[in-house]
């Protein structure tokens, strides 16, 4: 009899990773079934992305009425007296972060059962390349044979013996939206993308915010003209940024916070957030056991295709350290998926990959960067046009922000691009379409924008990039 095992695919996780690629999996005839420890959705639905970009999204209508009058609109209370201040019900927006969080999470798991993928609550551990152990709630097991295992288990905050969270007054990422009084005084220690991302939303929840940064310069893996423009409109509206300055201790003494950098100064405030990278979810699975190689930090090694260097065992998601986004993680496990059932597959290009950061202004970006170019790892032509010139960005009161192309001379292809600006998030995906489909910078400046638009300007930038 044939064996069936080789049709049968269990996901270790619910995230991106792992529920996108049960979709395809399910999609190309194979028995799916995904094992579940925290809540379909894994972090980036339940304790990351949705929770963190419904919280900015509050934190952006805050920023938009705040800047109302400049436009002639006017608030005022019941006695016709003008209305200046605003205050956010921090209790309350967190009960609706938690709550849309939440839904979809029950979305994805009807989804999940519409296609007919079976989901078992627990986790799950490798015995051997083919075969996944799962131990439920209640302590019972059950032995899962499969052709295909997809290691899908995503990382978890960073802490340090020296700034241990104690989900009250200094929090990890994960235990910000339990918060229900508003902090008097905020200390973010760490100026990568999530620690940006949480000082610029509580800022603009009219929140004073500290950021600690080890680096010269706020999100220092980021395009550095960003950067300065995220940093200068940070501090102009209020947000003191330590630069150079490295934490050595978080404690903290009744409703003080203490954070003590190692040249001796010392920040103190009512609460504290830890922004100081991610560990994977990769120990006590069996992985070595089974023959799957860990890289330095324990992340699971992987190629394009997400093959692992055991026989039959995939990994996808910020498990991998490839780059922690969750749309690199559904891309991730449906290539996987697609190789292991022998459909067309496309080998990851992170080339191609668009990402953002959702700090005000937001900042996107795609394909090759400035610091490549000036690297000299790839010859490009450069053009920046700021966004205070576009005729929207002027009816809207926009200042801050600008277009940035990159296209290769002779050729004229568009292979990488910046946008930063209110929904930079959106703006950014025609310079991505460009870059994906090698496009020209002519071909981009001959397609219609709308007038007045912000897209506008990403046109305006491929015209700049025209040789005669």
């Amino acid at each position: 009899m044939p064996d069936r095992t080789v049709d049968k695919v269990v996901i270790i996780g619910g995230g991106p990773g792992g529920y996108e690629s049960a979709l395809v999996a399910s999609q190309l005839g194979a028995e799916v079934t995904v094992v579940d420890t925290d809540g379909l959705g894994g972090s980036a639905v339940i304790t990351d992305c949705v929770p963190s970009k419904t919280l900015i999204a509050t934190s952006e209508l805050m920023t938009e009425v705040a800047g109302a009058a400049e436009l002639g609109v006017n608030f005022h209370d019941v006695e016709g007296d003008a209305a200046t201040t605003l205050s956010v019900d921090l209790a309350r927006v967190n009960t609706r972060v938690k709550a849309l969080a939440a839904e979809q999470s029950v979305d994805i798991g009807r989804r999940l059962d519409r296609e007919n993928v079976t989901v078992v609550r627990g986790r799950g551990r490798l015995d051997g390349p083919e075969r996944v152990v799962v131990t439920a709630p209640d302590g019972s097991e059950q032995t899962l044979e499969a052709g295909a295992v997809l290691i899908a288990t995503g990382a978890s905050p960073r802490t340090l013996p020296s700034a241990q969270p104690d989900g009250e007054r200094i929090l990890t990422w994960e235990q910000v939206y339990d918060l229900t009084e508003v902090p008097s005084e905020l200390i973010v220690v760490g100026s990568g993308v999530t620690g940006a991302e949480f000082a610029s939303a509580y800022l603009a929840l009219g929140i004073p915010v500290t950021l600690v940064s080890s680096r010269d310069r706020v999100l220092p893996g980021e395009d550095a003209d960003a950067s300065a423009v995220l940093e200068e409109v940070s501090k102009r509206r209020g947000m003191k940024v330590l630069s150079r300055s490295r934490m050595e201790s978080v404690t903290r003494d009744g409703d003080v916070v203490t954070v003590t950098l190692t040249d001796g100064r010392s920040v103190q405030g009512s609460h504290c957030i830890l922004a100081l990278g991610s560990v994977p979810n990769t120990t006590d699975l069996g992985l070595e056991d089974a023959g799957v190689r860990l890289k330095d930090g324990g992340f699971v090694g992987v190629d394009r295709v997400s093959r692992t260097t055991a026989r039959g065992v995939y990994a996808a998601g910020d498990c991998t350290g490839v780059l922690m986004l969750a749309s690199v993680a559904a891309m991730q496990g449906r290539i996987a998926m697609y190789h292991f059932l022998g459909d067309a597959v496309a080998p990851l290009d992170l080339k191609k990959v668009a990402s953002n950061v959702f700090t005000a202004p937001e900042i996107a970006t795609v394909g090759w960067s400035q610091q490549a170019v000036d690297n000299g790892e790839i010859t490009a032509e450069v053009v920046m046009l700021p966004l205070s010139g576009n005729p929207r960005a002027k009816m809207q009161g926009v200042r801050d922000g600008f277009v940035k192309l990159f296209c290769r001379p002779g050729t004229g292809i568009v292979v990488g691009g910046v946008v930063v600006g209110p929904r930079a998030s959106e703006l950014i995906h025609p310079v991505s379409l460009a870059v994906a489909e090698s496009i020209t910078a002519d071909q981009l400046a001959a397609t219609f924008t709308v007038y007045p638009s912000m897209s506008g300007s990403i046109a305006e930038a491929a015209r700049r990039l025209h040789r005669v």
